[in-house]
């Protein structure tokens, strides 16, 4: 089975004009997936981390990444396929509550 990485991107208002009905059940599937052994958590503040040429580690606080919706959160999932990955990720809050998920195949060596 292959892994996933699902990255949420969304913010409070879509979240809020989302039905409480269709939150309730995209948490229900966050906890099945979770059950299921994939791994999700809220995205806290980052800190870019810099050693060019392994000489002088930089750390800056913020996000390199710049989006139109605040990154909420990371996930990592298994699926036989890509597609059984976007439909596991379909389902969770940020893709139902107005906001994306993208989905990136872990190339492991």
């Amino acid at each position: 089975m292959a892994r996933f990485v699902t990255i949420g991107y969304g913010d409070q208002a879509g979240y809020d004009r989302t039905d409480p009905a269709v939150r309730d059940e995209a948490h229900a599937h966050d906890a099945k997936l979770i059950a299921g052994g994939a791994s999700a958590a809220r995205a806290g503040t980052p800190v870019q981390v810099r050693n060019h040429d392994g000489v002088e580690v930089t750390v800056r606080e913020g996000a390199f990444m710049s989006t139109g919706l605040p990154l909420a959160g990371f996930g990592i999932i298994e699926a036989d396929s890509i597609e059984e990955a976007v439909k596991l990720a379909s389902g969770t809050p940020c893709a139902v509550a107005h906001g994306v998920v993208e989905v990136w195949p872990l190339l492991e060596s």
